[in-house]
């Protein structure tokens, strides 16, 4: 079994769920997960976990996002991008230059409201499903981090440009630039979406499906798999001894005594190495039981087909 994580290209019309499908059929496995899911609008890079490699969703220590969003100033839809239905237009003419949208880019903290067409669930039912309904509901905000927002290009003509947006989990690109467009006092939608980078991954190492297609037709899918431990990079690593590896296979907690050497001040979360496994998964300390807590055990079961 393969176990590893392929970083996709994702193209613009297919859903994530869509690329984990296609991929089902061209690794002729099941077990496949992604990290941060994009809309069919959207392009670029999408994680996707294989094999025991699986067990890594949800406890990725980096979940940064960076996307490269198309905009266009005097409307505003009801999805907040052009696969909408418009509702209003306005005149953006006295949006002259990239200074006047800096002006109004959000840095830091902020609290955003989810848009209706997105996948947030609400009591049972998901806002998208409502929305196709015609119903529109009241959302609750939700605090969302933005490293940065850059306007790196404008045409007053048309009003378009283009944004670089570094965010953290849960941020909607579309309704930045929809609050964007209210701010400027003459609305905005989003026109395109490319994501260069997701939880450490970027685009430059990102594989079309036609690319993995012939890898695996090659046989040689091996060759372009990245191992689990990458997405672990940003941890600081703990080294054990042969045997405390097999305590660790075995799910027994670790006494941080052991280990002092190794641990760093104020670091609880680490990247777990054993000899001469390597890698092994993720741990915690626990100050209180005095002992290292595995979060994660990430490595193949002995025995397990290669």
């Amino acid at each position: 079994m393969m176990n590893g994580i392929l970083c996709v290209d994702k193209p613009q019309g297919y859903t994530s769920f869509d690329v984990i499908a296609r991929l089902r059929g061209i690794l002729k496995m099941r077990r496949l997960g992604h990290a941060g899911t994009l809309d069919p609008m959207a392009t670029g890079v999408l994680p996707v976990f294989v094999g025991y490699a699986t067990k890594a969703c949800g406890i990725l220590p980096n979940e940064d996002k960076i996307y490269t969003a198309g905009f266009r100033l005097g409307q505003i839809s009801d999805t907040q991008d052009v696969t909408g239905r418009i509702l209003e237009t306005h005149d953006f003419s006295h949006i002259l230059d990239r200074e006047q949208i800096q002006a109004v880019c959000p840095e830091g903290e902020i609290m955003q409201i989810p848009p209706m067409y997105s996948a947030v669930s609400v009591n049972g039912k998901r806002l998208y499903e409502l929305a196709r309904e015609g119903k529109e509901i009241a959302r609750q905000a939700r605090p969302v981090t933005i490293i940065r927002m850059q306007c790196e290009e404008y045409h007053p003509e048309s009003g378009e440009g283009v944004l670089l947006v570094h965010c953290g989990k849960g941020t909607y690109v579309r309704t930045l630039i929809h609050d964007m467009g209210q701010a400027l006092g003459c609305g905005a939608v989003m026109t395109s979406l490319k994501r260069t980078m997701a939880s450490g991954f970027v685009i430059d190492h990102a594989l079309t499906l036609e690319q993995i297609q012939e890898f695996a037709g090659k046989n040689m899918l091996d060759s372009v798999l990245l191992p689990v431990e990458k997405a672990f990079d940003t941890l600081p690593r703990i080294l054990l001894s042969p045997q405390q590896t097999i305590h660790y296979r075995n799910g027994v907690k670790l006494g941080l005594s052991q280990l002092n050497s190794q641990l760093q001040e104020n670091q609880k979360r680490y990247a777990v190495c054993g000899m001469p496994d390597g890698f092994l998964g993720t741990a915690v300390t626990d100050s209180e039981n005095d002992c290292l807590r595995i979060e994660r055990n990430l490595c193949e079961p002995r025995g397990a087909e290669s």
